[in-house]
């Protein structure tokens, strides 16, 4: 199964769906626009009530969102994934990069195995079968314990190499399984967040969902990055590989005749590290991306909601007071 191929899909999935984006723009430059009339007639309403000047500017924020609105595909998507593909294509070329070297090691890895196994005349016959035929044809007719002994380590040795790499094969599939989920789930997200921010954008218009615009941007920043840090998390276990298969080289090059069996049995306990830690990758992204809209936000109506208190309780002590004057005239 080329999972490459599977992760092609899922990129032409994601190009695919954004047309849609397009179809609630219509419904969220409506919500936008109501949005906006209240915005707007609000805080004219308070300057003129206070007797103050009106402020302009803040009034300009409805119409830049209704403007992203209107083209939400090509300028809110279009920058951030801009500014965004860089990093996926860089992370990618480095997976890329130490993916070839892990290949290569590993060809040069299995070359010196079998190279050190046929200069040893007791192994050479394991992997073999010119050699296995003719040490078979040397012991001749009286030596049948012999060759029946050598049939039986050979079929041994072949079960446990077939065994060894059944089992790396399926840690290799599962592996492969793991990076798909994760790219199928941030594709799904990234869609859903497409489709739906014009309704975001333009609820961040009301009052009180401000924050709903900062919320967005950061889960669909927070979402890009999953690709990206899988990418990195895949790029450091290659390399992890690549240094064991060096270390195995070097060993084979200075002790031909070495076991070798702690490094695959590494191999497969870094293959199982890895299928677990990919589910780690979502929280790993929103470590790199935080958003303080929310809480600015509550920390504003905290502070608006004190001020309010106190303006109430100063306006109830005067209240209090003249009331209290009023009726201590009256009764003298």
């Amino acid at each position: 199964m080329d999972f490459s191929n599977l992760h092609t899909i899922l990129r032409s999935l994601y190009d695919e769906m954004m047309p849609l984006c397009s179809d609630m723009a219509g419904v969220a430059q409506g919500i936008a626009g109501l949005g906006a009339l209240f915005y707007v007639a609000y805080r004219i309403w308070r300057s003129l009530a206070a007797a103050e000047p009106v402020d302009v500017f803040p009034l300009l924020r409805p119409f830049a969102i209704g403007l992203c609105i209107m083209f939400f595909p090509s300028i809110v998507l279009g920058t951030i994934n801009s500014v965004m593909s860089p990093i996926v294509q860089g992370t990618a070329s480095m997976l890329e990069g130490q993916t070839l070297d892990m290949q290569k090691y590993r060809e040069e890895k299995d070359r010196l195995e079998y190279e050190a196994m046929m200069k040893d005349p007791s192994t050479a016959y394991l992997v073999d079968d010119a050699e296995f035929d003719r040490q078979i044809d040397e012991l001749g007719v009286t030596e049948v314990g012999t060759a029946a002994g050598m049939y039986i380590e050979r079929g041994m040795y072949k079960v446990k190499k077939a065994i060894q790499n059944f089992f790396r094969e399926l840690l290799e599939m599962l592996f492969q399984a793991a990076s798909l989920t994760i790219d199928t789930i941030r594709t799904f997200f990234l869609i859903v967040l497409a489709i739906l921010g014009p309704i975001a954008f333009a609820l961040s218009v009301w009052d009180g969902f401000q924050s709903t615009l900062t919320t967005w941007i950061q889960r669909y920043i927070q979402t890009y990055l999953w690709l990206p840090v899988a990418d990195l998390f895949s790029t450091i276990l290659a390399k992890i590989q690549v240094l064991m298969l060096q270390n195995d080289i070097s060993e084979l090059t200075n002790n031909p005749n070495i076991n070798l069996d702690s490094s695959n049995t590494c191999y497969i306990i870094f293959m199982v590290i890895g299928i677990v830690g990919y589910f780690t990758i979502p929280t790993v992204s929103g470590w790199i991306i935080q958003a303080g809209g929310a809480g600015n936000y509550n920390r504003a109506v905290n502070n608006t909601t004190m001020q309010a208190g106190s303006m109430a309780g100063s306006v109830g002590g005067a209240v209090v007071g003249n009331v209290a004057g009023r009726a201590g005239k009256l009764l003298k």
